[in-house]
């Protein structure tokens, strides 16, 4: 398994372990916690590729970069060349120091546009859209995407030698297809067969939910290094873990109940400053649930936490809990 350090284009990264973009998670807030636990890279959610639609408080927050360190790079989607070029050139103009083009999300309303994975039926049209993006911008074009549009047609390798081809500088698969979604298992095949014809760097994503799968993804696929995505929601110690391992230091210890209430509210502090507090309190109820799944009285706090309205009063019930997490809590 390679240990040299990862070159993409002119960026150098400090790892081998990447945050996934997911439309609705990866805020500026959880970019800067996944990076303080060790991932080399963490891609904004995904920005349309229409800037006139740049005007919205979504888009305004997708593009706010505030006291966020380098590497900082942002996802687009579209199913137009010359759109996708501009919203490239717009982003860097903006202080992106990357541009990822997402051909990877299989959700309907994405894919209904002809963006996202439903581009990998279109090989002509995904060779224009990677071709007008890299020569919009001097910073790296990376791409992420899947195996292929269905199990029938996994064309990855054939969308993986076109982007190398036409100066993509590295690659991240998952190992589905597009008619796959979320369902089954990934399949790491199909990146094996990619990581095998690559120069540029290939990153395996799907299913990673440990150090030792990331491992074991790696070396059975030669892949330069992993992305994780869904494993990592209320989890952001996973990225600690896989670098532990992959530097061949002990796993460190489980983190302690004070090290995960100083992570949540923390993380809940900055959503709520990030957001205001109407929009703070709301967003931050995904994430404590993800914080507490399978944590002792885990799912009668998240029902208290689900009805608050109060920034103040949200902190306060966890504060509580991890000071006496056996000890039931009222409502206000």
């Amino acid at each position: 398994m390679n240990t040299e350090p990862i070159r993409i284009g002119t960026v150098a990264l400090e790892g081998r372990v990447l945050a996934a973009p997911m439309a609705g998670i990866t805020d500026r807030p959880y970019r800067q916690l996944v990076r303080r636990f060790g991932a080399a890279l963490a891609a904004s959610e995904m920005l349309t590729s229409d800037t006139r639609l740049w005007h919205t408080s979504k888009s305004q927050r997708r593009l706010d970069f505030s006291g966020e360190a380098g590497p900082r790079c942002v996802q687009i989607a579209g199913a137009d060349p010359v759109q996708m070029a501009a919203a490239a050139a717009r982003c860097v103009s903006l202080g992106a120091d990357m541009i990822d083009i997402n051909m990877g999300c299989p959700v309907k309303k994405v894919c209904s546009a002809m963006a996202g994975s439903a581009l990998l039926q279109d090989e002509a049209l995904v060779a224009q859209i990677l071709e007008a993006v890299v020569a919009a911008v001097e910073v790296p074009v990376t791409l992420k995407f899947r195996t292929g549009p269905e199990p029938a047609n996994r064309n990855g390798p054939i969308i993986a030698r076109m982007a190398e081809d036409l100066g993509i500088a590295a690659l991240a698969v998952h190992g589905r297809t597009r008619a796959d979604r979320f369902r089954g298992s990934a399949e790491y095949d199909t990146i094996a067969r990619i990581c095998q014809d690559m120069t540029i760097p290939v990153f395996a994503n799907g299913d990673i939910h440990s150090w030792q799968k990331a491992i074991q993804v790696m070396e059975y696929t030669g892949a330069s290094g992993v992305m994780i995505g869904r494993a990592a929601q209320g989890n952001p110690w996973i990225f600690r873990q896989v670098n532990h391992a992959l530097d061949h230091r002990p796993q460190p210890a489980a983190p302690t109940a004070a090290e995960v209430s100083e992570v949540v509210t923390g993380h809940l502090h900055a959503l709520h400053r990030f957001y205001g507090e109407y929009m703070g309190v709301r967003i931050a109820r995904k994430h404590i649930g993800w914080y507490l799944q399978d944590r002792p009285n885990g799912k009668a706090l998240r029902r208290l936490l689900m009805a608050e309205e109060s920034a103040s009063r949200q902190l306060q019930l966890l504060q509580s809990y991890f000071e006496n997490p056996d000890i039931p809590l009222k409502a206000a």
